[in-house]
């Protein structure tokens, strides 16, 4: 087919903003996604029906069928998006990471280097994340900075960037990995910080923060993401890294304070929720910071969202969209994970 992506991991948060995105440039998309808790095809809702959009269920681990979806569509490009993302829930079952993110990975390289022997124009931009770099105290880490992941996530992360890398070198696949900071929006499954605080102060429960509240994290926001994946398949350089960040850092605890005072100023919610300091996560990392100086000057792409403005847009989602709670395990919402380690 003309114009065909594939993105993995199209039901989760990124994977499905970015379809929306791909949708909008009149790119017929196809989804495969192995619909873990994670996944929720609310995120699809608005164009699951449309004549551009297939949705395949598929693990990455399944070769076999990989390659042969990959030979039906004939796909222009590859997104890798499917992962387990959740730091706290690798410190309770790392298994679980090493499977999807390292042997899904694999499985994913070697049915795409069975597929590149017949078809050579297609690309794979592999999305990773800036906690391959671990903590960054000092200054902010460019492509070619040292990986040292702290958890069993980005270690697994970090594991399939090199997996990536390794076949772009030995195999000549044309791939393309990609790190990016912090990403918030619509449609960021509850686990995480600021969809779990927006949920939280909706339903007037307290705002559990780790430790002081200090840890730094640069945040994009997703739709800024999506532009940039975009701009690295069309113009990005094969077998080349690119930092996607916003160079704009805040820490957990201003975070929590900008949600409640949008939360009362700006939608007029008189939520009783209040911050509460809880036992740190096992292996905390303090601050990440990227640097994003190559794909500005390179392929000339800059975050367009505020922070503010952007917080303000997904806080009104969350509001205005009350039924991606619906069939939610609140559990999944409200239980601690990775707390003993």
């Amino acid at each position: 087919m003309k114009n065909t992506l594939i993105v993995t991991g199209g039901l989760g948060f990124i994977g499905s903003n970015l379809i929306n995105l791909l949708l909008k440039k009149n790119y017929f998309v196809v989804n495969i996604d192995k619909k873990t808790y994670s996944a929720n095809f609310y995120n699809t809702k608005d164009y699951s029906k449309s004549k551009e959009y297939k949705f395949i269920k598929c693990d990455l681990n399944n070769q076999k069928k990989l390659y042969k979806i990959f030979l039906k569509y004939n796909p222009k490009g590859i997104f890798n998006l499917a992962a387990e993302t959740h730091v706290d829930r690798s410190i309770d079952n790392p298994g679980i990471f090493i499977k999807s993110n390292i042997t899904g990975v694999f499985n994913l390289l070697e049915a795409f280097k069975k597929f590149n022997r017949k078809y050579k124009k297609t690309k794979l931009i592999h999305i990773s994340t800036d906690e391959v770099y671990g903590d960054v105290l000092k200054g902010r880490s460019k492509e070619n900075f040292p990986y040292y992941p702290s958890s069993p996530y980005a270690a697994s992360k970090a594991s399939s960037d090199h997996l990536v890398y390794s076949y772009v070198r030995t195999f000549k696949l044309p791939a393309i990995i990609t790190n990016c900071s912090n990403n918030y929006g619509p449609r960021q499954y509850p686990e995480k910080l600021i969809p779990k605080l927006i949920f939280n102060i909706l339903n007037n429960i307290n705002l559990p923060i780790y430790g002081d509240g200090k840890n730094s994290r640069e945040w994009i926001f997703v739709d800024d993401h999506c532009e940039a994946l975009l701009k690295v398949f069309n113009y990005g350089k094969l077998g080349e890294f690119y930092n996607i960040g916003s160079n704009k850092n805040l820490t957990n605890i201003e975070i929590a304070k900008i949600l409640i005072k949008i939360a009362k100023t700006k939608f007029q919610i008189k939520t009783t929720s209040l911050i509460n300091y809880v036992k740190d996560r096992p292996g905390h990392d303090i601050r990440y910071a990227i640097n994003s100086n190559k794909i500005k000057k390179s392929l000339n792409w800059s975050p367009k969202t505020k922070i503010i403005k952007g917080l303000e847009k997904t806080f009104s989602w969350y509001l205005n969209n009350e039924l991606y709670f619906k069939n939610m395990n609140k559990k999944n919402i409200k239980k601690r994970f990775g707390k003993n380690g």
